[in-house]
């Protein structure tokens, strides 16, 4: 159960710091209301919120946090941006989990 919780978690914390990113990119790169600047940080606010909500050391918490990262944006990548991930940004995607699996998930010593 614990291991669920932590990817769920993870990948809302992922969502929310993509957004958060996306929607001033879209302002400055796309000409867009510069509106779309507080729902942005509106979402990295609660993107750095939801990093505090994990149990483990914050630093490992944040190494972690990296591959699931990785995984999350090659997914906007091709729902959002309409650009099929390749086979290697697939196994990069696949690498940097199975990263985020061992620090999160590994058996430690109390």
């Amino acid at each position: 159960m614990f291991e669920l919780k932590t990817i769920a978690l993870f990948l809302l914390t992922a969502l929310a710091e993509i957004a958060g990113c996306y929607l001033p990119w879209l302002w400055l790169r796309q000409g867009k209301s510069a509106w779309l600047l507080v729902p942005a940080a509106a979402s990295l606010a609660l993107f750095a919120w939801l990093l505090t909500l994990h149990p483990a050391a914050a630093g490992r918490v944040y190494a972690a946090y990296g591959g699931v990262y990785i995984f999350v944006a090659i997914l906007w990548l091709w729902s959002v941006d309409g650009i099929r991930p390749t086979l290697w940004d697939i196994t990069g995607s696949l690498v940097a989990l199975a990263g985020m699996a061992i620090i999160m998930f590994a058996p430690r010593s109390t």
